[in-house]
C-alpha cells in the first residue's frame, strides 16, 4: 500500500473546515438500511478492524495495480492491498478477457483477499452496465438516449435484468449505473447517456433498470447506483426545478425501485463542487429523501475539490470535506482517503465518520452475500454472455428506439425498389452503433485500441440490409464522405491532455477504403432509392470529447445535398448519440430516420424497419431544435411560436395510424384523494398491425399557477392490429401535481387539463378536472410519481 506523505496547513484553515464541517455535523442523522442481523455481524467485524483496514474498505483500486504482464502478482498484491479493499474498479473494461478468463481471475483476487488479509473480507467488483456488462464478448445495447425513446420500461427492465446475470456470472456485484442526468440541450457531451429531457420518463426508465438490475434480491442481483446526483449537465440554478425535475429520477429510484448506492455529480451547487456538499449529499439526499445506502464518489472528484476547484488546500481537506459530507467510498484510487489517518489526528474528521462509512460499506457486501460463509463468486462452466435471448433483446429495444422522423411515403421501400444505393460514413461500419460506455467505446478511448467488431457481433447497417433484402435486389455501396475532416472534436484537457481523438480517429477508419464522392454519386444517379447513412461516432460523441457544434459533422451535409442534386429519393439515416441539426436539408429528404448509438443489432433493426418488417414506434424523448443555438430546450417551458423544434418532445411517425376516441374524465376530485381516473380508446385506423405510445399531459388552468405549462404524467405503448381498438385508462395521484415552493411540497387546488397526444404538440383528446380544497402540504415529500395505467379490448 502506498505511503503519503503529510501536506502542511495553516492554523486557520483547518479552524475553517472545522466550522464547515461541525455546521452540518449538529443536524446529521443517519440510517442504517439494514436489519440486525446484519447490524451484528457489521459491527462485529467493525470493531476488530484497525485503521488502516477501515481506510482500506472505503477506498477503490484497480486491477492493474496488482497485476503483472496480464497474471496477478501476489507481491504487488500484499504491497498495494495489504489489508484489504473496498472495490475493484472497472475491473472488466480496464482487462481483455474472454467471460471464463474474467471470472477466473475475479477469483484469484478474491481468494487472495479471503485467505491471505487478516479480516479476509471479499472486495465489490464492479462495472459500466448502461449499455449491458461492459466486459469483452458481453451483449451491447443501444444507448440510453434511444432506449428513452422505446418509452418501454417493461424492456428496459428485461435488459438490465440479464445485464445482472452476465455480471454475476463473471464475479462482479456492483454496477455504476443508470445514468439519470436530465438533459436539455444536444451539445452537452454526455446528453447521449441520459433518457432525455423529461424528468417523468427520466424516472420511469430508471425505476425500470434498476428493479431489473437488482432483482428481488441483491444477494443474486447487481447493486445499482443511481447518477449523477443531481442536476449533472443542466444549469442547475432553480431551487424549485431542482426539486421537482432534476431529484425526481433519483428520488424514484430510491424510494420506488429500492436503488441503495448513489454517485454525485462532478458538478457544482452553491459555488460549492457536490462531492463535498453537505446540502446536497447530507440534508437533501439523506434526511429529505431517506436515503439509507452507500454514496460513491465519481472517479476523481474528491481529488478535483483540490485539484480542479481549488475548494480545498490539499488532498487531506479535500477527503475530510467529502467524507464529512457523506461520501462514503472514494473511486476510483485512493488519492485522498488514506489522508483520513492524518485527518482525524487533527480533528478534522471524527472517529465516528469514519465508521460510518466502513459500516455502510460493510453492509453493502452483506446485502450482496459477500460476507457468507462460502460466498458465490462467479458460476462455474462455460459462459456465454451474448446469448440469443440477449441478442433478441437487443434487437427489440433498437427496433423500438428508431424514430422515423419524415415519410413522405417512400418507406417501407416497396417491391418495386430494385437498385439501392447505400453511402455515407456510417453505412458500413461498427463504429456508428456503439455508445460511450461500451465496452468498445471504452478501451477504444481510453486504451487507443483496437476492439474486435465479431466479439460480440456488431451489424452493421450494410451486414442488415445484405441479410433481410430480396436477392433480386441489389445493393450499391460506398463511404462517399468522411465523417470529419479536419477533426471537429476537441479532447477535455482537463481530464486527458494528450492526441487521444486523433488515435481514436484513426481506430474508426482502419481498414476502410478513402471515401469516393464521384463513385457514390454515380452509384446514387444509377439507384432507384438512395440510404444516405450519416452522422456521428464515437470519437465525435461521449464523456471527454467535445464537437464544436450539433449539425452534420464535418461536410456530411454538402455530400448529402449532392445526393439530393441527383433527383432521386433520398433516405436519410442519422446515428449519433445528440439530435442533429438537418434544418437545410430536411424538406428535400424523402424520409428521415434516426437510429442514435442502436447497439449491436443496429443493422439488422434498421434494415428491418426501412423494408417495412418492422413497424416503427419510436417517439422522441427530447425536443430536436431547428438550430445550433446554444440553449437548453425544454417542452415543459412551451415552445416559443416564432422558434419551433424540428420535432417536438413525444413525436414519431409509424406506417400506420390511430385515431382517439372516448375520452372520459371525472369532473371533480378533492385534493386528498388517492387519485382520480381519465381514459379514451386507440384505434388503428391503417392496413397493419402497429403501436402507439399514449402521451398523458397536464396543465394548470388557473392563472397565477406556477405550474409548468404542460408535464408528461403518464404514457403507455399500446399495440394494436389493423382496425383494431383498445380502451386505455390512467389513474393519477394529485401528488402527481405537487410543487416545491417555499421550500414545502404543496399541492394546489382549481382546474387542471388533462391531455392525451401522440406527441407534447399533436394533443388529440382534452378535458377538464376541478380538484377542490385547500393547499395540501406533503410533510415527507412525494411518495407517489407515476400514473397507474390499464389497457383492455374495447368490443366493437
Amino acid at each position: 500500500m502506498k505511503t503519503y506523505k503529510p501536506l502542511n496547513l495553516t492554523l486557520k484553515y483547518f479552524n475553517l473546515i472545522l466550522c464547515f464541517i461541525g455546521l452540518f455535523h449538529q443536524t446529521s442523522a443517519q440510517k442504517s438500511f439494514t436489519n440486525s442481523e446484519t447490524e451484528q455481524k457489521v459491527e462485529a467485524i467493525l470493531n476488530d478492524m484497525s485503521i488502516e483496514e477501515k481506510i482500506a474498505q472505503i477506498t477503490g483500486t484497480r486491477l492493474r495495480e496488482i497485476m503483472t504482464d496480464g497474471k496477478l502478482d501476489l507481491e504487488k498484491c500484499k504491497q498495494h492491498i495489504p489489508y484489504g479493499i473496498g472495490h475493484f474498479c472497472q475491473f472488466s473494461t480496464g482487462q481483455s478477457l474472454e467471460p471464463e478468463d474474467l471470472r477466473d481471475l475475479v477469483r484469484e483476487v478474491q481468494n487472495y483477499l479471503m485467505t491471505e488479509t487478516r479480516l479476509k473480507i471479499p472486495a465489490i467488483f464492479h462495472e459500466e452496465a448502461i449499455t449491458g456488462f461492459a466486459t469483452l464478448g458481453a451483449t451491447t445495447f443501444p444507448q440510453q438516449l434511444g432506449v428513452g425513446c422505446t418509452w418501454n420500461p417493461e424492456l428496459v427492465e428485461k435488459n438490465t435484468a440479464s445485464t445482472a446475470r452476465n455480471m454475476r456470472e463473471a464475479g462482479a456485484t456492483f454496477a455504476l449505473s443508470p445514468m439519470l442526468d436530465i438533459s436539455r440541450t444536444a451539445h452537452w457531451n454526455r446528453h447521449q447517456e441520459s433518457y432525455g429531457e423529461d424528468a417523468y420518463l427520466t424516472s420511469s426508465m430508471g425505476v425500470a433498470f434498476v428493479k431489473g438490475l437488482q432483482g428481488n434480491d441483491l444477494k443474486t442481483g447487481v447493486a445499482a447506483t443511481v447518477k449523477h446526483f443531481a442536476g449533472y449537465g443542466t444549469k442547475n440554478n432553480s431551487t424549485k426545478e431542482l426539486y421537482e425535475e432534476y431529484l425526481m429520477p433519483h428520488e424514484a429510484c430510491i424510494k420506488v425501485g429500492g436503488a441503495k448506492s448513489v454517485m454525485p455529480s462532478y458538478g457544482v451547487y452553491r459555488a460549492l463542487p457536490v462531492t463535498v456538499n453537505p446540502t446536497m449529499l447530507d440534508h437533501i439526499l439523506r434526511k429529505e429523501l431517506g436515503f439509507d445506502g452507500l454514496v460513491v464518489s465519481d472517479y476523481g472528484a474528491i481529488n478535483m475539490v483540490y485539484k480542479k476547484y481549488k475548494r480545498a488546500q490539499n488532498q487531506m481537506t479535500a477527503g475530510a470535506m467529502a467524507l464529512s459530507a457523506g461520501v462514503d467510498i472514494e473511486l476510483s484510487s485512493p488519492m485522498t482517503y488514506p489522508f483520513l489517518v492524518e485527518a482525524l489526528e487533527k480533528g478534522l474528521v471524527t472517529k465516528e465518520d469514519i465508521d460510518q462509512a466502513v459500516r455502510r460499506s460493510l453492509t453493502m457486501k452483506v446485502r450482496l452475500g459477500l460476507l457468507d460463509d462460502k460466498p458465490q463468486i462467479g458460476v462455474d462452466g462455460d459462459l456465454d454472455f451474448d446469448s440469443q435471448e440477449n441478442r433478441k433483446l437487443s434487437y427489440e429495444t433498437a427496433s423500438q428506439s428508431v424514430v422515423l422522423l419524415k415519410n413522405n411515403g417512400i418507406l417501407p421501400l416497396k417491391s418495386d425498389v430494385k437498385k439501392i444505393a447505400l453511402v455515407g460514413p456510417n453505412a458500413a461500419t461498427a463504429h456508428s452503433l456503439l455508445g460511450d460506455y461500451t465496452y468498445q467505446a471504452i478501451r477504444a478511448f481510453w486504451k487507443s485500441e483496437l476492439f474486435d467488431a465479431k466479439n460480440p457481433h456488431l451489424v452493421t447497417l450494410k451486414e442488415g440490409l445484405e441479410n433481410k433484402l430480396p436477392k433480386n435486389v441489389k445493393l450499391y455501396h460506398e463511404r462517399g464522405c468522411d465523417w470529419s475532416a479536419p477533426l471537429e472534436a476537441q479532447i477535455d484537457a482537463d481530464g486527458f491532455g494528450d492526441d487521444r481523438l486523433s488515435k481514436l480517429k484513426l481506430i474508426s477508419i482502419e481498414g476502410l477504403p478513402q471515401p469516393d464522392l464521384q463513385n457514390a454519386t454515380k452509384l446514387a444517379k444509377k439507384s432507384d432509392v438512395i440510404i444516405a447513412a450519416v452522422g456521428e461516432n464515437i470519437y465525435l460523441n461521449g464523456e471527454g470529447r467535445w464537437r464544436k457544434g450539433i449539425g452534420l459533422p464535418g461536410e456530411q451535409e454538402a455530400f448529402v445535398e449532392k445526393l439530393l442534386d441527383t433527383g432521386k429519393p433520398v433516405v436519410l439515416v442519422l446515428f449519433g448519440g445528440r439530435q442533429q441539426v438537418i434544418s437545410n436539408i430536411e424538406k428535400r429528404c424523402a424520409a428521415i430516420v434516426n437510429a442514435w448509438f442502436p447497439g449491436e443489432e443496429g443493422g439488422n433493426a434498421v434494415a428491418d424497419i426501412l423494408l417495412g418488417k418492422v413497424n416503427p414506434s419510436g417517439k422522441l424523448c427530447v425536443s430536436y431544435p431547428r438550430t445550433q443555438e446554444k440553449k437548453e430546450i425544454n417542452y415543459k417551458d412551451g415552445y416559443v411560436s416564432d422558434d419551433q423544434p424540428q420535432y417536438p418532445f413525444g413525436f414519431g411517425l409509424s406506417y400506420t395510424s390511430f385515431e382517439y376516441n372516448d375520452f372520459k374524465i371525472q369532473e371533480e376530485a378533492n385534493l386528498d384523494d388517492e387519485n382520480f381516473t381519465v381514459s379514451c380508446s386507440i384505434k388503428n385506423t391503417g392496413k397493419r398491425e402497429g403501436t402507439e405510445i399514449v402521451q398523458l399531459y397536464i396543465s394548470p388552468l388557473e392563472k397565477n399557477s406556477t405550474m409548468k405549462p404542460i408535464q408528461l404524467k403518464g404514457f403507455k405503448r399500446v399495440n394494436l392490429k389493423a382496425g383494431e381498438t383498445k380502451s386505455l385508462s390512467f389513474k393519477i395521484s394529485p401528488q402527481q401535481l405537487a410543487q416545491f415552493k417555499n421550500n414545502k411540497w404543496v399541492i394546489e387546488g382549481g382546474e387542471y387539463s388533462l391531455k392525451f397526444g401522440a406527441s407534447s404538440t399533436d394533443i388529440r383528446l382534452e378535458g377538464k378536472i376541478l380538484l377542490k380544497g385547500e393547499e395540501h402540504f406533503l410533510e415527507n415529500g412525494r411518495e407517489v410519481f407515476f400514473a397507474e395505467s390499464q389497457i383492455n379490448n374495447k368490443e366493437l
